[in-house]
């Protein structure tokens, strides 16, 4: 197939789009390289998938609706991952958030009417369980209650593309992501925080007084629900990708610590705004319709981020 990924260099899309040109697929990628976290790291990652055949990057934004109509010639499917990620900037930079994920998710899914596209998978997040107490939560629990502007966003996603395709019948498929993690990782996640502060003698802060629990998901496994997903292309369904364990954070530390081979000096500190207590995926509905199978604990996955850092970071 011939696949457009936003986000190209993002995360979890540099990981995909690697995997899926080893399996022989096309892929146009689009990313703007903004400054949310270093473009530099943006930069590194790109570099590798240009090295790759199959791939051709557009450089571009997808604010822009001439951008996306030229990159959306020819392809097969689309796998939407570009967005502003995570809760805590969006307390800072509403107007942004609302701009790239609402518009430019709405630029995205009305480019794919456009050209007739036979698929849109999409990312969407475990934030849209909101203030829920229940766990694990599951894809039919209710999500009218988010408690942050990113949780807004991702649930606004989800009732636009029920909608189109309600109306013009091409295939979505969202895909509510549990805080993933792995080498090439976001430097404002936890991992790459912690092990950050713990490697150059920083303090680390910890919130939630290190009381909090999280189904950490390694990105390998996230990538191979994605692309279960672009493969079936089920007609109107979401999907939780998560890794099915709640770990408790103060263990998510510890291991780090072990691989750093030094202890943190933590800074215990209250709940963020936004930020929930616990999350946990239930993963049976992908299992059933995806053959989604997380095998990753953060045993294993921890260490692979570590040793990553250190060489990219030359420590």
């Amino acid at each position: 197939m011939k696949i457009l990924v936003t986000g190209s260099a993002g995360f979890i899309g540099f990981h995909l789009i690697k995997k899926l040109l080893e399996r022989g697929d096309e892929v146009v990628g689009l990313d703007n390289f903004n400054s949310y976290y270093d473009p530099k790291l943006k930069e590194a990652r790109n570099s590798q998938l240009m090295e790759q055949k199959g791939f051709t990057l557009i450089k571009g934004d997808i604010l822009d609706k001439e951008i996306l109509d030229e990159s959306m010639k020819g392809v097969d499917r689309v796998c939407h991952l570009a967005a502003l990620a995570g809760v805590r900037y969006s307390l800072e930079h509403p107007e942004e958030y609302i701009s790239n994920n609402i518009v430019g998710f709405f630029n995205v899914i009305d480019a794919v009417k456009r050209h007739e596209i036979p698929g849109l998978i999409y990312a969407s997040s475990s934030s849209v369980y909101g203030g829920n107490n229940k766990l694990p939560a599951s894809e039919g629990d209710r999500v009218d209650n988010p408690i942050s502007l990113y949780a807004e966003n991702k649930r606004e996603n989800e009732m636009l593309a029920h909608t189109y395709h309600h109306l013009y019948g091409f295939p979505v498929t969202g895909l509510r992501f549990f805080t993933v993690y792995g080498p090439w990782g976001r430097p404002d996640m936890a991992l790459f925080l912690f092990t950050d502060a713990i490697l150059r003698g920083n303090k680390m802060q910890i919130f939630g007084e290190g009381k909090m629990q999280r189904d950490f998901t390694f990105v390998d496994d996230i990538v191979d629900g994605v692309i279960a997903s672009i493969d079936k292309n089920y007609d109107n369904e979401i999907f939780n990708l998560g890794s099915g364990r709640k770990e408790e954070l103060m263990d998510f530390v510890s291991i780090i610590e072990k691989e750093c081979g030094k202890e943190g000096n933590k800074e215990m500190l209250g709940m963020q705004p936004g930020d929930v207590r616990a999350s946990l995926a239930d993963v049976n509905k992908a299992r059933d319709a995806l053959g989604y199978d997380p095998k990753t604990s953060i045993a294993e996955g921890i260490p692979e981020f570590v040793s990553w850092y250190k060489e990219y970071y030359e420590i």
